[in-house]
């Protein structure tokens, strides 16, 4: 009985298997990342073990690694110790962080939710911001990562919310729970995964220890906003109705009038909230524009670190 033939590649057949050019592949040998090919008189000659680094080198660059933390993973391996940890780790923390499931929508039915006329500023606002993709070869449909983050936009849009003022939301969002997001990884990272990421690459035990650690937290960030957010929907809808039908006002007489002062805004500025939520909405916007940008800054204080110390 005859061995089966091992697979052989010169680099341009390399190149062709794995997908990347020659130059890359010259260039992970003189990194260290690619193992010198086999020396065949005037050839080189590439194995399976070649074109398997190749794809792992590929896999790991499209997880968002460096090429120098690639090559610490990589010379761990070759000095015997496993990467089946490691890229278990990797997979838990680029698997999915929600049950939801992303879907389509035709370009018909995204007219119909939002006013029933195509505004191709505003679908490329959404693409811009992901809430929208294209699908390749097809201009009639899109995929929508999040059904639920849609769902939200065309009822603010229903509720009278002009389809500008939802995009620009939706990044003041955006930034802010990145913002908490971050501090949630520093702060687990501090407490709770450094035991286990404190030397480079991390041991076969560690790396499972973390990626089950990361399955118990996972929800604990979303949780914990869900919470906090509540509580402070429900203060600021409370002070806010406080402000807006008082007790003067409930008991049917006219309430007083608080202090006013008048203050200078630029034209530019009124013409584009008018334009926004037209001329008898001017005063009662920049109010309440004020009123949040005063208690914006009021948490960020409360949860800066010199506020906290």
């Amino acid at each position: 009985m005859t061995g089966l033939l091992v697979p052989e590649y010169r680099i341009e057949d390399l190149a062709h298997a794995s997908g990347a050019t020659v130059r890359t592949i010259r260039g992970y040998q003189d990194r260290g990342l690619l193992p010198a090919p086999e020396r065949r008189g005037r050839s080189n000659v590439y194995g399976p073990a070649h074109l398997g680094r190749l794809r792992q080198i590929a896999d790991l660059l499209d997880r968002g690694y460096t090429l120098a933390s690639i090559k610490e993973l990589l010379e761990a391996w070759d000095t015997g110790r496993g990467l089946g940890g490691v890229l278990g780790l990797v997979a838990e923390v680029h698997g999915p962080w929600t049950d939801e499931r992303a879907g389509r929508i035709t370009l018909a039915q995204l007219v119909a939710k939002f006013g029933g006329e195509a505004d191709e500023r505003a679908i490329g606002e959404a693409i811009e911001l992901g809430v929208l993709e294209r699908i390749p070869g097809n201009d009639d449909e899109f995929g929508v990562p999040s059904p639920q983050e849609l769902a939200v936009a065309a009822e603010l849009y229903a509720a009278g919310v002009p389809l500008s003022a939802i995009a620009g939301q939706l990044r003041e969002l955006r930034g802010q729970v990145e913002q908490i997001a971050c501090r949630f990884l520093e702060f687990t990272t501090e407490h709770v995964f450094a035991r286990y990421l404190g030397h480079r690459p991390p041991t076969d035990a560690d790396a499972d220890d973390a990626a089950s650690m990361v399955r118990r937290l996972r929800p604990l960030a979303q949780q914990t906003v869900d919470v906090e957010l509540a509580r402070a929907m429900r203060m600021f809808a409370t002070q806010y109705l406080a402000d807006n039908l008082a007790v003067d006002a409930l008991a049917g007489t006219v309430p007083a009038a608080r202090n006013e002062v008048s203050v200078s805004l630029p034209a530019s500025t009124i013409d584009a909230v008018e334009r926004l939520v037209g001329p008898d909405g001017v005063g009662a916007f920049i109010a309440a524009a004020s009123e949040r940008e005063v208690n914006k800054r009021t948490l960020d204080s409360l949860a800066s670190p010199a506020h906290r110390d």
